[in-house]
């Protein structure tokens, strides 16, 4: 069921009767029915029952890949039906809902199912933005703990918003994303409100540390630590080591070993 304190909370139906969750007497074999129907038998079961089915029904007709978003739509039109959590989420996550459908009921999803919806190829682009839009605005009242898991999994759409947190825990999960890309990354770099423990954590990064032009932008920010900078300016090119040699932002210390580098002193 729903929780009203989480962010997405939508307010449910009436509560249904107390077996319509569990199912009713003798719906073990209509479930199995609607989870291996054929493409013929699925819409007369689901024209037939879809007015008194459980949630645990509804579940297993949404599993079917024969079926249609028609009958997508008859589940959504059971009010008490969408009085559950669980299948407003399962609609909102399948690929055959209509769009306008799931945006209704993507808005309503806990944190962690916005995740899934985000990262899902299989839904259309406008949904998968709409879970990330969603997410993004939760973003500043979760947990860091939370925020950490969401960075490892996060779909394209949302890397933008978790670069910019604060906390180097959930800037090393979003390290490990696999959607993350340099170019996503690369403001965060540049950017000079940039922490030095963040800027930091980038340039000891096995993956990310070893970019050519991240290495560089590490350097000519002045917030990146001087040791992690003195560590690094052996690796760059010529033309990086002059431009890092006669800024005069930087810290003394990294202007000279440019300098010395280039053998200018």
């Amino acid at each position: 069921m729903s929780n009203p304190a989480d962010p997405g909370f939508v307010p449910p139906a009436p509560e249904p009767p107390a077996d319509f969750a569990q199912g009713t007497e003798g719906s073990e074999e209509l479930r199995a029915r609607l989870r291996d129907a054929g493409p013929e038998e699925l819409p007369a079961l689901l024209a037939e029952h879809a007015g008194h089915l459980g949630a645990p029904e509804a579940r297993q007709a949404l599993r079917n890949p024969y079926l249609t978003a028609e009958e997508v739509e008859l589940l959504a039109r059971q009010p008490r039906l969408v009085s559950f959590y669980e299948v407003r989420r399962d609609i909102a996550l399948h690929p055959k809902t209509p769009e306008v459908l799931a945006l209704r009921f993507v808005a309503g999803l806990f944190w962690r199912d916005l995740v899934a919806a985000g990262g899902d190829s299989r839904l259309r682009p406008t949904v998968r933005r709409a879970a990330d839009l969603q997410l993004a605005a939760r973003l500043p009242e979760l947990a860091v703990g939370e925020k950490v898991t969401i960075a490892r999994r996060a779909g394209a759409g949302l890397l933008a918003h978790l670069r910019q947190d604060p906390s180097p825990r959930v800037i090393a999960a979003l390290l490990d994303n696999p959607r993350l890309t340099e170019g996503v990354l690369a403001p965060l770099v540049h950017s000079e409100r940039t922490s030095p423990p963040v800027l930091a954590l980038i340039a000891a990064d096995r993956r990310w540390g070893a970019r050519l032009e991240l290495r560089s932008l590490l350097c000519k920010n002045r917030r990146t630590p001087v040791e992690t900078v003195l560590r690094i300016l052996p690796t760059l090119r010529k033309d990086d080591l002059r431009a890092i040699g006669s800024d005069s932002r930087l810290a003394e210390a990294v202007r000279r070993r440019a300098r010395l580098l280039l053998g200018e002193i």
